[in-house]
């Protein structure tokens, strides 16, 4: 059975992420270990960590993304949870035969190796979900 390991960061929707830098960083003083263009997903991401887990600024790549319509639509703040797994394929496998709505039913694959997919807000009571299998 596919288990879930731990939160792995907390994304927070942001319209520019030098701006939102100064209060993380300069203010809280949380250190930025990675700021990256993301093509494949419009955007843009910096990752502050906080004890075992991180924060991820994400600001829109594009005005015609998703992530830009979820900016216009709900303003700044929290966008998803993403948690770690240690088997995606097989927990995409366990919450399509449960019924969950998915986003993506397949694992996309990140530059870094990393397998993700997200759960549509529908079947989590409003939360978009993330979910990470990291590279052995």
């Amino acid at each position: 059975m596919p288990e879930i390991k731990r939160i792995h960061h907390i994304a927070v929707l942001v319209e520019d992420i030098d701006t939102s830098l100064k209060f993380w960083h300069e203010i809280l003083g949380l250190e930025t270990t990675q700021v990256a263009d993301i093509p494949q997903e419009s955007a843009r991401v910096a990752f502050l960590p906080v004890g075992g887990t991180e924060i991820e600024l994400v600001q829109p790549g594009n005005p015609d993304s998703g992530l830009s319509r979820f900016l216009q639509k709900h303003g700044p703040g929290m966008h998803h949870l993403c948690l770690e797994v240690d088997n995606l394929e097989g927990l995409l496998v366990r919450l399509k035969t449960r019924g969950v709505l998915l986003i993506n039913d397949q694992p996309k694959v990140g530059d870094d190796g990393r397998y993700y997919a997200f759960v549509h807000p529908k079947s989590t009571n409003g939360v978009l979900l993330e979910l990470y299998q990291l590279p052995k």
